[in-house]
C-alpha cells in the first residue's frame, strides 16, 4: 500500500511539473525580472469585452491584449469595476508608456499618445510597486500564434 502512494504520488508531481502554466509577459525592470500571467486576448470580441464585469484582479496577473498592428490605440473602463494599470508595449516590445490607475466606469479615453502592438492591463497600483517605466524591455512567454 506504502509503495503504491509513492507511485501515485511521483506521477502527480511528474504531471504538475510538466504542465505548461500558461502564457507569462516577463518584464525587466531597473529593479529585476517580474512575471505576469495574462489571458490573451487577440479577436475584437474579446479586446472589446477586457475586463468588464470582474470584481477583482490578482497580484501579478493580468490581461494582454494583442492588436494585429502597431498603432495608437486608446482604451476605456466601461464596465470595468476594477481600477487598472494600462501597459502600452510597442511591437519592439518595449514599454511605450503606462497609464497608472485608470478610474473604474469611466468613460474617458486612456492612451498614451504612442504607438502600441501589446497593452497589457494589471491591478491599479502594480506598475508602481514593480518599479516599471517606459523603456524598459518586456518577453512574452508561450503565447499562442506568433506572438510568442
Amino acid at each position: 500500500m506504502q509503495m503504491r502512494r509513492v507511485i501515485l504520488l511521483t506521477i502527480v508531481l511528474t504531471a504538475t511539473a510538466c504542465r505548461s502554466a500558461g502564457p507569462v509577459v516577463r518584464c525587466h525592470t531597473s529593479g529585476g525580472s517580474v512575471d505576469v500571467a495574462v489571458e490573451v486576448v487577440d479577436t475584437d470580441e474579446t479586446r472589446a469585452r477586457g475586463l468588464m464585469y470582474r470584481n477583482a484582479l490578482a497580484d501579478g496577473a493580468g490581461m494582454l491584449f494583442v492588436f494585429d498592428e502597431e498603432a495608437e490605440h486608446s482604451f476605456w473602463m466601461k464596465n470595468t469595476l476594477i481600477p487598472l494599470d494600462m501597459i502600452f508595449i510597442a511591437g519592439d516590445r518595449t514599454i511605450a508608456g503606462i497609464h497608472e490607475n485608470a478610474h473604474p466606469l469611466s468613460l474617458d479615453p486612456i492612451t498614451v499618445g504612442k504607438p502600441s502592438r501589446y497593452v497589457l492591463e494589471v491591478p491599479g497600483g502594480w506598475s508602481s510597486k514593480n518599479a516599471l517605466k517606459a523603456g524598459d524591455r518586456v518577453e512574452m512567454l508561450g503565447l499562442p500564434g506568433s506572438h510568442g
